[in-house]
């Protein structure tokens, strides 16, 4: 599928369940599934397939679980793309399947990843929200404005930094901000549009993560990167990764730093070389922006979702 981009889902997109039906009809999924539970030294098997939800959002279990999905789905489907993209934790998914770093050594740096950012600040203390009607540009005026009123203040009572920043451009319409929970809600109230608080434990994409991204940059340098065998774009300068030391030097960065999202698919969607594209994975989330995003184009764009077997038997 030389003309084809596929596009790996990031956090947000669990559902308890997946790859169930891959477990039960695939040796492949189930003799990785099983792989994963012996790395990790617990059940991340159990935990997708009956929950409970609460530790299915752990970000510890969802980075993982979310990546191995997706990583049986591609190894199944045996088709590989013209080039390739991840949301945030997808990234990972897709330099995996581009033969970047092992399945163990993937595994093991995103749960890590997730423990790390899970950690960066105490729960409560951050907030994530998901503005839609919005103009980037006008979000960017905005953060700017109130970081600079709240830079002589000092930390919250637990220690918390008072900043707020661009973290998700989703699509042209909405974007995500993280940060401080005091800083994000001035942000948002002068803003004043259309507002969804996400259900995170963390302020994940923003300067607050520093802390886990220094952690993580010391994991990653002990991993052994290949180059891609197909090139990946990165989240934070939205540039198609070709080797493993850029592959490396891309996930240090992309903890802190904002996701790309819609700069990324205005890039695929202006590649003369891709005609279609596939969501592999848990959910529907980047079928969705992707297909919004070729209508604001008045392109037609083929997109099929590979969840299941089923959809890899309607898409030999």
């Amino acid at each position: 599928m030389n003309d084809s981009a596929f596009l790996f889902p990031g956090q947000g997109s669990q559902a308890i369940g997946m790859g169930l039906d891959l477990f039960e009809k695939s040796e492949f999924a189930k003799k990785t599934f099983r792989q994963a539970d012996e790395i990790l030294g617990y059940h991340l098997s159990r935990i997708c397939f009956t929950g409970p939800e609460e530790e299915l959002k752990l970000t510890c279990n969802t980075q993982p679980a979310l990546l191995m999905v997706s990583y049986i789905l591609y190894s199944l489907w045996q088709k590989e793309p013209l080039l390739a993209a991840g949301h945030s934790l997808g990234e990972y998914s897709a330099l995996l399947c581009a033969g970047v770093f092992t399945f163990e050594d993937a595994l093991t740096l995103v749960h890590k990843r997730g423990k790390y950012m899970q950690e960066a600040v105490p729960v409560g203390m951050g907030a994530m929200a998901a503005l839609i009607g919005v103009d980037i540009e006008n979000v960017r005026q905005i953060v700017a404005e109130v970081n600079h009123e709240l830079a002589g203040l000092p930390a919250d009572p637990a220690g918390v930094r008072r900043v707020v920043n661009l973290a998700n451009w989703n699509s042209a319409s909405q974007v995500v901000i993280s940060g401080e929970k005091g800083a994000v809600e001035e942000a948002v109230r002068r803003l004043g549009v259309k507002t969804v608080f996400l259900p995170v434990s963390a302020p994940f994409h923003s300067e607050l993560m520093l802390p886990a991204e220094e952690k993580l940059a010391l994991d990653l340098d002990r991993v052994v990167f290949a180059d891609p065998r197909f090139p990946v774009i990165n989240n934070w300068q939205v540039q198609k990764v070709r080797s493993g030391a850029d592959a490396r030097a891309g996930l240090k960065k992309q903890v802190s730093r904002p996701v790309l999202w819609h700069a990324t698919i205005e890039a695929l969607l202006l590649d003369p070389g891709v005609a279609r594209f596939a969501e592999i994975g848990s959910g529907k989330v980047l079928a969705g922006l992707l297909k919004r995003a070729a209508r604001d184009k008045q392109r037609d764009i083929p997109v099929v979702n590979i969840e299941n077997l089923a959809d890899i038997e309607k898409n030999p």
